[in-house]
């Protein structure tokens, strides 16, 4: 039997926090402590942490809020508490999943105490600060991101387009590793009558879901002008828009969609009921590194559209379980969701196809690569440029 791993995950955000990265990060560290392995949690102190005490298996931090997005944060840099912590109980490897000022503090300490480190690529910053008035920052961005990552043994990333598009850009190390759903939570027979009547949807009305952040990276516009050529094409349909989330946008967006319905966060089986009660699921998001929530929808039986990438392009097949239009082609996107409609055959089809898929598409495979990827780099310490072992080849990190 392999031996167990002290792991030490640094993130600035983790459950109860909803979004991608965080789901993510929930359910690996589930896995791998379902595994034996001992994990120590390295983040910025929540709301929900006031009466909590630190212990050997989570470090709290100082965290200052995130511009732009309300409820997260990025930790403060943590160095000298993390070298009294790591010197008196060290990891056998370090999983970073956010390159923040803590980040950057847990990677100076693996420098310096010779701990191999493996990194995550999970949310494209670079392509978020154009979206909040940050565009000339953008290049600077991607620079810092590449050192970071460069600075590990290794950087997983989620998807086989991600890989190419930073393998284009510099990025060196880079191994898949994509996500799973729990297909027992997000199921079609959570589908709820007393929901959908209280959205004023009948049998044979459709729901037309989306759910994400409201928030401007998100290319929500496409949402809205999608919803209304499908009422355009067809006026005989009765339909509602559904969206569940909440953001930066919500009070613009409401104003804007006077007819959709809001229903703001949902979590675990809440969440699993809208997803049920929908029909189509709208996805107009172009920065995603991958987006969990495609996979939620396939596994709750919705006919999916999509652009063809990240998580979409990994799992759908165009006209088999879902429907896609290439990157940027918003006229294709909108004809995939009415081709959708156009036969009751089409989304009937679709439907079963898109659940039968995301059933086989659990966690566990995604826990065990997970644990093999650390398993590797904690036996393939590198050399450090003075003589010891440190985390990546010719590294140079101050401090």
């Amino acid at each position: 039997m392999s031996t167990s791993l002290h792991i030490a995950l640094i993130s600035e955000t983790f459950p109860p926090e909803i979004n991608g990265v965080a789901n993510t990060l929930g359910r690996l560290c589930a896995g791998l402590e379902a595994r034996g392995h001992r994990l120590q949690l390295v983040r910025p102190r929540q709301s929900a942490d006031r009466d909590s005490q630190p212990d050997d298996q989570l470090l709290l931090t100082r965290g200052w809020p995130l511009p732009g997005y309300p409820g997260l944060q990025w930790g403060q840099s943590s160095m000298q508490k993390l070298l009294r912590r790591w010197r008196h109980d060290r990891p056998d490897v370090l999983y970073i999943a956010t390159e923040g000022p803590l980040g950057l503090s847990a990677l100076r300490c693996a420098r310096r105490l010779g701990i191999p480190v493996v990194s995550g690529f999970h949310t494209n910053f670079q392509q978020y600060s154009r979206h909040y008035g940050f565009g000339l920052l953008s290049r600077m961005l991607t620079r810092y991101l590449r050192w970071f990552h460069n600075h590990t043994q290794l950087t997983l990333v989620p998807s086989p387009g991600q890989q190419v598009e930073l393998v284009r850009r510099g990025f060196e190390r880079l191994e898949l590793l994509s996500r799973g759903v729990d297909s027992q939570l997000f199921r079609p027979s959570r589908r709820s009558d007393e929901l959908r009547a209280a959205w004023g949807l009948e049998e044979g009305d459709i729901a037309v879901l989306h759910v994400g952040r409201l928030a401007p990276e998100k290319n929500l516009a496409l949402l809205g002008s999608t919803f209304r050529a499908l009422q355009e094409a067809y006026p005989q349909r009765r339909m509602k828009l559904v969206l569940v989330g909440d953001g930066p946008l919500r009070a613009s967006l409401q104003k804007q969609w006077p007819d959709a319905l809001f229903c703001g966060m949902q979590r675990d089986e809440a969440l699993a009921a809208h997803y049920a009660c929908g029909d189509l699921f709208l996805f107009p998001s172009l920065s995603e590194t991958f987006g969990n929530v495609v996979l939620e929808a396939l596994a709750a039986g919705l006919g999916v559209v999509a652009y063809d990438q990240a998580a979409a392009a990994q799992h759908i097949r165009h006209g088999h379980n879902g429907a896609l239009a290439m990157p940027g082609d918003e006229h294709g996107f909108q004809q995939a969701a009415i081709w959708l409609l156009e036969e009751d055959e089409n989304l009937r089809r679709v439907r079963l196809n898109a659940r039968q898929h995301a059933s086989h598409q659990g966690w566990d495979g995604v826990v065990q690569l997970f644990e093999q990827h650390l398993r590797n780099a904690q036996r393939r310490l590198p050399e450090r440029t003075d003589g010891h072992p440190g985390i990546g080849p010719g590294s140079k990190i101050a401090g």
